[in-house]
């Protein structure tokens, strides 16, 4: 088992993971962190959302969604999805989402981060 990246920093179009900057949005799965499609909320479909639930609830028993600058509720056809795939859903602004993450991650919690960068 890998460990968990880290979220060291967030704003101006990217997250410094474990030391290196990635620009855009980032999906953190099973320890390894991804470049993740949407660039705003607005942009979120369900589609964005396969790569997780391909993953399944053996390495992922909620996704944790950084909704951008502010919170914001995901559409419902995202929550019926990761709800019909056996998955919970947090959501809260990308900086409170990015703090979450660390703290839950040190605590070895099965779980998907999916931020979308500010």
């Amino acid at each position: 088992m890998r460990q968990a990246p880290s979220i060291d920093a967030y704003g101006g179009g990217g997250f410094r993971v474990s030391g290196d900057w990635r620009p855009g949005s980032l999906l953190v799965l099973d320890d390894a962190p991804f470049d993740w499609r949407p660039a705003s909320f607005a942009e979120l479909t369900p589609a964005d959302f396969a790569q997780v639930i391909a993953a399944g609830t053996s390495v992922v028993e909620f996704v944790l969604l950084g909704t951008g600058a502010k919170q914001s509720m995901p559409p419902k056809e995202i929550r019926e999805a990761l709800r019909a795939a056996g998955m919970g859903l947090e959501f809260m602004s990308t900086e409170s989402a990015a703090r979450t993450y660390n703290v839950l991650a040190s605590e070895g919690r099965r779980l998907a981060c999916a931020l979308i960068a500010i």
